[in-house]
């Protein structure tokens, strides 16, 4: 893990601990009682969430750019749990893989079979938190 990575994920997060914590009644409640109560995600997984949802806009042109600015796909590997996986370069320097194209890609990579892929609503709906709590890197208890 990269330890200035976490460092700013922890300030980050904090911001919202300490907004949740001033509103009525959740003063006393622990910080995933209070974004269950607020029906919302941690900040991390929101990320998270967010730079899928943009892979899956690349991948299929939902938007205006170009899967080939980002990425190289490899859609024809044999053995694959998905037919969209994407290439991952090496990187010798270990400030580069906190670059968006390294720090996404293994994580596109790594979707399960569960993974619907047919809409961006269904691609959305099948990114459960359950799915992708283990691509956190801070998970506050």
């Amino acid at each position: 893990m990269e330890p200035y990575l976490i460092k700013d994920i922890k300030a980050l997060e904090s911001v919202e601990r300490r907004f949740t914590k001033r509103l009525p009644g959740m003063g006393k409640l622990t910080y995933h009682q209070r974004l269950s109560i607020l029906e919302l995600d941690s900040l991390e997984l929101r990320r998270v969430r967010a730079d899928l949802i943009f892979i899956y806009k690349l991948v299929f042109g939902l938007i205006d750019a170009s899967l080939h600015d980002f990425f190289v796909p490899c859609f024809n590997e044999f053995g694959r749990v998905h037919d969209y996986k994407l290439y991952l370069p090496t990187c010798k320097l270990d400030i580069r893989s906190n670059i968006f194209n390294y720090r996404v890609i293994q994580k596109w990579n790594s979707l399960t079979s569960n993974t619907d892929f047919t809409s961006l609503k269904r691609f959305h709906k099948s990114l459960t938190p359950d799915v992708l709590l283990p691509y956190c890197k801070v998970f506050f208890i």
